[in-house]
C-alpha cells in the first residue's frame, strides 16, 4: 500500500493528505515526531537526505517534495482535471507550484515558521513579501474561482496551505477578499481534508 511520512502541522505535508483525501487514494500514514527529532535520525534520511517531510513511497517509487508528490499521484492516477496534459494549461499550473516552492516558501512560511514555531526568522521580510505574495493571488483571482484552467487543479492544493495559514504568520488575510473566497471554495470541495489553522 502506498504510504505517506508526514507530520501534523506541515502545510507541505497537507498539500500531500488533502490531495489523497480529494482522490479517495487509499493509503498508510506514518506519523514523523518532527519536534523529536524524527526526521533527522539515521533511518528517516535514508529515505530523504534532506530530512524533510512529506515522503511517498508507493511499491518501488519514492518522491520527495510535496509539488513532486502531487504531480506523481495526478499522473499515476490519470486525472487531467487536476493536471491538464495540453501543453498550455499544464505550463500554467507548473508554474504556480514553482510559485508554492518559492514565492509562497520564502515569505509566509518563513514569517509562520517564526511565530507559530518560534525560529528565528527575518520576519519582517518574510512578512512585506507575503503580504506581496497575496496581493498577486487575489489580483489573479479578481475575476475567476480558481488559479487556473477554470476549475481546480493542483495548482489551488500547492498554494493554498501556507495562504490560509498566513494569520499564524500574523499576516491578515481580511484586505484579499478573492483570496479568502477562494480559500472557502477550496474547503467546500467533495473530500475536503482539513489540518490544524485551517
Amino acid at each position: 500500500m502506498m504510504k505517506l511520512y508526514h507530520t501534523d502541522l506541515s502545510g507541505n505535508c497537507h498539500k500531500v493528505r488533502l490531495l489523497l483525501s480529494l482522490l479517495q487514494i487509499e493509503h498508510e500514514r506514518v506519523l514523523i515526531d518532527f519536534a523529536g527529532g524524527e526526521h533527522k535520525s539515521a533511518d528517516f534520511l535514508k529515505l530523504n537526505p534532506l530530512g524533510q517531510v512529506p515522503v511517498l513511497i508507493d511499491g518501488g517509487t519514492l518522491i520527495r517534495d510535496s509539488q513532486a508528490i502531487l504531480v506523481y499521484l495526478t499522473r499515476k492516477y490519470e486525472r487531467e482535471n487536476w493536471l491538464p496534459l495540453e501543453a498550455k494549461s499544464m505550463a500554467k499550473v507548473m508554474q504556480w507550484l514553482s510559485f508554492a516552492a518559492n514565492e509562497i516558501n520564502t515569505s509566509l512560511f518563513i514569517a509562520r515558521l517564526h511565530f507559530r514555531f518560534g525560529m528565528d526568522f527575518d520576519w519582517e521580510t518574510a512578512q512585506q513579501k507575503g503580504k506581496q505574495v497575496l496581493q498577486i493571488i487575489d489580483t489573479h483571482l479578481k475575476e475567476r474561482n480558481w488559479l487556473e484552467c477554470n476549475s481546480a487543479t493542483i495548482a489551488d492544493i500547492a498554494c493554498y496551505p501556507y495562504v490560509g495559514l498566513a494569520p499564524e504568520g500574523k499576516i491578515a488575510l481580511e484586505p484579499y477578499p478573492n483570496v479568502i473566497a477562494w480559500i472557502d471554495r477550496i474547503k467546500q470541495l467533495p473530500g475536503y481534508e482539513a489540518m490544524p489553522g485551517l
